[in-house]
């Protein structure tokens, strides 16, 4: 699907200020998968559809996780993770994306999980660094960006733990599983 289609498909999905948002994350997304060997048509279309489903009413992404075989517990956690795996679902069936890759970036851009791809690291990571975002630390994660994708990652995600405690609200325990990974696995030296 070429940008152009993509975007008309999402614009009339999202606000104004969130459309904005996608086309920071879609140019985050371009440069990092420029710069660390991902595939960057893949990563502008991620991006593109990564809030698709950002403003769908809740009893539909309800709807979608529980008939889709989603993990029920998301539904136990913050309603701001359901549009990422509603999203994946209303990605592929009505806009017909069927790439696996480009499906689970979508999927996983705001839990993260153990072992992500390097598709899913720069989702999740452009749409947290997008030159839109303006929020403590934000800064310093663009500029580890530029210089290793994992220890970007590692610090994006221990700043939405540190946050989410701060504010006495439950962590989802695939964003733990993404920080165990990353300190076992992540290339962060």
């Amino acid at each position: 699907m070429e940008r152009e289609t993509a975007l008309q498909l999402v614009k009339p999905q999202l606000t104004e200020h969130r459309y904005q948002h996608t086309l920071g994350v879609m140019e985050t997304a371009i440069v990092l998968a420029k710069a660390y060997g991902a595939d960057v048509k893949k990563a502008e279309l991620a991006a593109i559809f990564h809030d698709y489903a950002k403003f769908r009413p809740k009893e539909e992404m309800r709807e979608i996780i529980l008939s889709q075989g989603f993990p029920a517990d998301l539904l136990d956690y913050n309603a701001e993770l359901w549009h990422a795996p509603a999203g994946a679902y209303l990605a592929k069936t009505e806009a017909g994306i069927s790439d696996p890759e480009i499906l689970s970036a979508i999927r996983y851009h705001t839990s993260g999980k153990a072992r992500m791809s390097l598709l899913e690291k720069i989702i999740y990571l452009a749409d947290y660094i997008e030159p839109g975002r303006h929020f403590p630390g934000v800064d310093e994660v663009r500029g580890m960006a530029a210089e290793n994708l994992d220890r970007a990652l590692l610090k994006s995600v221990q700043n939405t733990i540190m946050f989410l405690m701060k504010k006495n609200q439950p962590v989802y325990p695939e964003t733990f599983h993404t920080y165990n990974d990353l300190i076992r696995n992540g290339r962060i030296d």
